[in-house]
């Protein structure tokens, strides 16, 4: 087992009892639980002042509250929010900026229930593209770097709607707005950040449905990381299952970022007008050094559009060549074997020695067998018979070998 699948495999075995323990101790369906939670969460914000007054922006009442020594500012809601995530949640930048006036302690304050754990104030203000709450939770101390969502919502998971990796960046990531991204670079997050999974920024942008949006965001991602000056590029780092960018997308079946990540890695060999002549790349893309190659991955991958690749440039071409190579040669030889095979099992059995059988062969009326196999001192051939049958098999070969070339 390689060192990242030994790595990964802690991970994956707490996700699987996080998420079985937490579904013995709710004893309820997914959505099921999923509705009672959201609705208890609804109840707690009417009920506790601190949220009523963040959820209807209201300044003055959060700061008559933070001024009071009753108030807890800590308090937690049904996803064990605080009221500064319920500020931002509801896009107020009022009382989000009253709540961080009053109360600082809150601004890098994460989610602490199981569905939502790890949340901070500047996840949420990243995924609601709220350039404002954005702008004062960074300039006020908020953490881009060091939080990490673990949430069983934020899971990857069959069927699940959302997955935006664990940290700052990838969330604005896959929001898609640029200037955000370029916000929480700036303010010291790394384009090499890795989740629970292995998955890079790359990684995750891959498999979200909004692909134009996620195309745009690896350029900015790209060209960011290129000014670290890093040995090896961000699109060649694997995750935990081996897999780099180029060959998730391969087996996935996301054909748009797919020839994106091609695209990138050409080199523009010659150009006239409008015709041009590039050069591809095809590492990870061919089968001829590496084990788990693109080729391999569309082979074994249960997505029916990963077949589609097949039609992508370069890969349609270097499937040409291979086949033109390789692939019709060996294809000819093994059908030749067979119809060698089916054409020598189809004359034993036409001229098989047969002779009519006895009358008292069967005492049986359900019997109706007329010819029966001959004995071997019966079943000797002569040299006529032999000559007969070795001319008639060369001639079926001959057939069968002026088709196959034909």
């Amino acid at each position: 087992m390689s060192p990242s699948l030994a790595r990964s495999a802690p991970s994956e075995l707490n996700h699987w009892w996080s998420q079985l323990k937490f579904r013995l101790q709710n004893k309820k369906g997914w959505n099921e639980m999923l509705d009672e939670t959201f609705l208890l969460h609804t109840k707690n914000i009417n009920d506790i002042p601190l949220f009523y007054a963040a959820k209807n922006n209201s300044v003055g009442c959060i700061k008559k509250l933070l001024s009071c020594a009753s108030t807890n500012i800590f308090e937690r809601g049904a996803l064990g929010e605080t009221a500064l995530h319920v500020a931002v949640m509801s896009d107020n930048v009022d009382a989000a900026v009253a709540l961080m006036d009053g109360a600082p302690e809150l601004i890098n304050e994460p989610m602490t229930s199981e569905l939502f754990q790890g949340v901070t104030p500047l996840h949420i203000a990243v995924a609601n593209q709220n350039m404002n709450l954005v702008y004062h939770l960074i300039g006020r101390g908020g953490d881009v770097a060091t939080p990490r969502v673990t949430g069983l919502y934020f899971r990857k998971r069959i069927g699940g709607l959302l997955y935006h990796g664990e940290h700052v960046l990838s969330f604005a990531a896959c929001a898609g707005n640029e200037d955000i991204m370029a916000m929480v670079i700036d303010a010291g997050a790394s384009t090499r950040i890795q989740d629970g999974r292995g998955n890079t920024l790359l990684h995750i942008l891959v498999l979200q449905p909004n692909k134009t949006i996620a195309c745009q965001a690896m350029d900015l991602i790209l060209s960011r990381d290129a000014e670290l000056d890093q040995p090896v590029s961000l699109d060649m780092v694997p995750n935990y299952r081996g897999l780099t960018p180029l060959k998730l997308a391969a087996k996935e079946g996301n054909i748009v970022a797919f020839q994106h990540l091609v695209n990138k890695r050409r080199v523009v060999q010659w150009s006239l007008g409008p015709l041009s002549s590039h050069l591809f790349d095809l590492t990870e893309i061919d089968s001829w050094a590496d084990v788990m190659s693109v080729l391999e991955l569309i082979v074994g991958s249960h997505q029916k559009e990963a077949r589609r690749i097949l039609e992508v440039t370069p890969v349609r071409q270097l499937v040409s060549l291979k086949w033109n190579l390789y692939g019709k040669h060996y294809f000819r030889l093994l059908l030749l074997l067979y119809l060698l095979y089916i054409g020598t099992f189809t004359l034993c059995c036409v001229f098989r020695p047969l002779k009519d059988a006895p009358e008292n062969y069967t005492t049986s009326d359900m019997d109706k067998t007329i010819r029966v196999q001959k004995n071997l001192s019966e079943s000797y051939v002569t040299y006529e018979d032999s000559l007969r049958l070795a001319g008639e098999v060369i001639s079926v070969l001959g057939a069968l070998l002026i088709l196959l070339l034909e």
